[in-house]
């Protein structure tokens, strides 16, 4: 996006007093035209296991996201498979078809925010598209109308005409490409955050039809895999159900049975509307949704590694402009981490938080970030908001809220100019300071809408004008460039003859550590550590633990306060 202005007090609690807005919020829309009130019913993050994420639940998690993408409020697509679940009980599905009805309803959208920068080239505004879709039986002239009504929305009049001419005449061609990339990018997202392999191919048939008409095949009735046609259903059902009400979720299956929906399922649906849809609005559905989940198996190590990167290729995919960009972020961010001196620990949160920063993305249209013109208020204001988004569906996840914590914050500045919050100064912690730092330099490799790639000297001179200008931290910034190869690293002189090995085992002997716990900390044998411990003592002229504590804080060289 074009470089944001620095934003004047006045303009920074404005922006403070809509956070906490939306923070308050319980229902709304995330189309880009509209205010950023896509939280829904989210509410506070509620109280789960003690340990390492579930699956389902960082898939939880990407279903909201994928809602802001589509214009509704978070835990629509939840509500979905709720209500997809129901259908599915009432019309005697057995467990196995039961557990794919569940991820198809949950993450039938997967692929959505792939095509964004396509739709966005065809629509003006993606998101908004996307939650106009709902309004209509997805056909014939209703369809048109809808696509002519966006076609070159934003565009002045004269060019809008010409877009719209144009479109016209080629919408057959466009439409069907952008459909079957879709269902290409789903069924390869499917795959990598690990669901079952006949997955993909149920996700395919997403924008296909009971009356043969839909896209991009135009497969018909029984050819489309009863979990879609469940999903398909729900998935409409609950927006209807939502924003008019049970008489009009009803009319608006039965006016679309046969053509979009399954007649026996558009059936059963009208027949027992008032037992299936039941307290759906009022329940929380994230706990009740994730109690119904077919897999509850935790995620930790490698395996959970593999599902958030793939969590932020998602992300990344949103534009052509980041592809990318959160796999090099975690790299740097993590290399960067170890440079400045945190623990294995906290080095692996900046990992997490650097694949999953840019989640929030999805809730703000493509017609705002591959903008090439200056952005206005209400640009600004939707992009200050996405990275408070990514951080409450990220928080959603048990085990995951530090990551959130930290991956929440990479737009913030030390000066307080930076967004959602404007957190300065020692509101930032370490890891924050770090991520903000890595994200800056790797955006700045990077080609924009708006500016070609800068080189890596140009990027690291603009990291050091950050730093002159008060903005980011110079350690951090120094940290960030040893990592990208751009800074020497520096060798510190220790004192009293110290090595850097001994400085370190110094650090836990104050800890308290005994030989052998140092020795399991540092992976060397208890002989070594002793032998370490002796030479510290020898040099710094100790006696004892307590001795080399003190020279230890006289020198500097511990922080009780860092740990």
């Amino acid at each position: 996006m074009p470089a944001k202005q620095p934003r004047p007090a006045a303009y920074r609690r404005l922006s403070r007093r809509i956070l906490e807005a939306v923070t308050e919020a319980t229902s709304g829309s995330a189309s880009a035209g509209r205010p950023p009130d896509a939280l829904g019913a989210a509410g506070p993050v509620p109280v789960g296991h003690a340990g390492a994420p579930h699956r389902t639940e960082i898939l939880a998690a990407l279903s909201l996201a994928i809602d802001l993408g589509l214009g509704q409020p978070m835990e629509h697509m939840l509500r979905a498979t709720l209500l997809g679940l129901r259908i599915a009980d009432r019309a005697g599905v057995d467990p196995a078809a039961r557990g794919r009805i569940y991820y198809a309803n949950l993450l039938a959208w997967i692929g959505c925010h792939a095509d964004s920068f396509e739709l966005a080239a065809l629509f003006g505004d993606d998101i908004g598209f996307r939650a106009d879709y709902y309004m209509v039986d997805a056909r014939g002239l209703p369809m048109l109308s809808l696509m002519l009504r966006h076609a070159g929305s934003g565009l002045p009049p004269l060019k809008r005409t010409a877009r719209r001419s144009l479109f016209a005449a080629t919408a057959a061609t466009a439409v069907r490409a952008l459909i079957r990339s879709h269902c290409t990018s789903a069924g390869h997202l499917a795959y990598r955050v690990g669901l079952d392999a006949g997955m993909p191919a149920i996700l395919s048939h997403t924008f296909e039809r009971w009356d043969g008409k839909g896209l991009p095949e135009g497969r018909s009735g029984v050819e489309i895999p009863l979990e879609m046609r469940i999903a398909q259903l729900a998935d409409v059902a609950e927006v209807f159900l939502r924003t008019r009400g049970l008489d009009a979720a009803v009319a608006t299956v039965r006016n679309r049975r046969g053509t979009q929906f399954d007649p026996e399922l558009a059936d059963l649906f009208c027949k027992y509307a008032g037992e299936l849809t039941e307290s759906l609005l009022d329940i929380d559905p994230w706990p009740a949704a994730l109690a119904q989940a077919p897999d509850n198996r935790a995620l930790a190590g490698e395996e959970l590694d593999t599902v958030l990167a793939a969590v932020g290729d998602f992300a990344d995919l949103k534009s052509p402009y980041t592809a990318g960009h959160s796999r090099a972020v975690a790299t740097l961010a993590a290399e960067t981490a170890a440079e400045y001196g945190l623990k294995a620990a906290e080095i692996e949160v900046l990992r997490r938080a650097g694949w999953v920063h840019d989640l929030g993305r999805m809730g703000v249209s493509n017609g705002v970030w591959d903008k090439k013109s200056p952005l206005s208020s209400m640009d600004l204001e939707r992009i200050q908001m996405y990275p408070f988004f990514g951080e409450r569906i990220l928080g959603r996840v048990p085990g995951m809220g530090r990551v959130a914590e930290v991956a929440g914050a990479h737009h913030e500045r030390l000066d307080g100019s930076g967004y959602p919050r404007g957190r300065g100064g020692a509101d930032l912690d370490p890891s924050q300071r770090i991520l903000a730092a890595a994200d800056a330099y790797q955006t700045s490799l990077e080609p924009r809408p708006h500016r070609p790639e800068m080189s890596p000297q140009a990027a690291g001179q603009r990291l050091r004008a950050e730093v002159g200008a008060g903005r980011l931290e110079e350690r951090a910034v120094d940290a960030v460039l040893v990592a990208a190869g751009q800074k020497e690293r520096r060798r510190r002189v220790w004192p009293k003859g110290l090595t850097e090995r001994e400085a370190e085992v110094l650090g836990l002997l104050c800890h308290g550590m005994n030989n052998r716990e140092i020795a399991s900390a540092l992976v060397i044998s208890p002989k070594t550590a002793r032998n370490h411990v002796e030479h510290i003592y020898l040099k710094i002229g100790a006696g004892n633990r307590v001795s080399a504590t003190l020279f230890a804080l006289d020198q500097g060289l511990w922080d009780r306060a860092a740990g």
